[in-house]
């Protein structure tokens, strides 16, 4: 295509967008408050599944030790628990250090059993990876003097249950949204495309193709996604600026993180605009379809 013929295509898409300014309106407002519920529904999705990964990554296993274990019973538990495949790190805790844990994170009423404390020594074990936890959680069940094995398994569980059900819910919304705002787009280009129908037969008539007749109300809805997209990008990054800088000093001692604030601007950005775009696009080229009959 040549470079004025491309120019007159936009200079038609821009003058279209103002001679129907109530519907531009309208379809612009459309796309930004589409994105905008997009754009959180993506920043809850994705740490969401940060969340997760994060959870799942630093699952330990507990093995308590036999109460009747002495010192050198300890020293060989721990040498077994390292020989054990898929094991990473293994971390030896008194159960004094457990009480105190149970203390801090349950209250002052665990310290009655300070005297006469109930609890296991017990051998912390991190696994290489994630899917090796259950088989090293079932080995260390069997090196000897291990009186019992624990670790958060029905957490992690409900974690991944909670993401699956995050997921199902936000696509939903979401391919919803568009479907609103690609409707209320193509409305807009009908009408764009019905107060110059003299003008598109006429073009018609003299041999204009379908493509140059196309083309200016494609650039329209692209115009339309592109405008929309530019306040929910900005309104995305503010918010999660101001929640990443409050959330994220409490998460400081945990394993836990938020995605950082110029991954997550960069990724709403370019997935803002595309959506946007393409939505706009695709409202465009059904409205055409039909009234060209192509």
């Amino acid at each position: 295509m040549k470079p004025r013929t491309m120019g007159r295509h936009f200079r038609e898409s821009f003058k279209s967008l103002h001679r129907n300014g109530l519907m531009t309106f309208a379809a612009i407002s459309a796309v930004t408050v589409t994105l905008v519920l997009v754009g959180f529904f993506m920043i809850t999705m994705l740490n969401v599944n940060k969340l997760a990964s994060d959870v799942e990554d630093n699952v330990k296993i507990n093995a308590n030790v036999d109460l009747s274990a002495n010192k050198t019973d300890k020293q060989q538990i721990e040498k077994d628990l390292q020989n054990l495949n898929g094991v990473a790190n293994v971390t030896y805790s008194s159960k004094e250090n457990e009480l105190k844990k149970m203390v801090k994170a349950y209250g002052d009423s665990f310290e009655l059993f300070e005297q006469s404390n109930p609890l296991h020594d017990v051998y912390v074990v991190e696994a290489k990876t994630p899917s090796d936890v259950d088989q090293v959680a079932k080995a260390a069940e069997n090196v000897k003097n291990v009186d019992s094995v624990s670790y958060n398994a029905k957490t992690v569980g409900k974690v991944f249950d909670v993401v699956k059900w995050v997921r199902y819910i936000g696509v939903f919304l979401i391919a919803a949204l568009l479907l609103t705002a690609m409707f209320l787009i193509s409305n807009t280009i009908k009408i764009a495309i019905y107060s110059r129908r003299t003008e598109v037969e006429i073009q018609k008539l003299v041999g204009a193709t379908n493509g140059f007749i196309r083309w200016p109300f494609l650039l329209e809805g692209a115009w339309i996604g592109f405008l929309g997209a530019i306040i929910p990008i900005g309104l995305t990054w503010a918010v999660y600026y101001q929640v990443y800088k409050f959330v994220m000093p409490s998460l400081a001692s945990t394993y836990y993180s938020l995605l950082p604030v110029g991954q997550m601007v960069g990724i709403v950005t370019i997935t803002a605009l595309a959506i946007g775009i393409i939505i706009g696009m695709v409202g465009s080229i059904l409205s055409i379809r039909k009234f060209l009959k192509i």
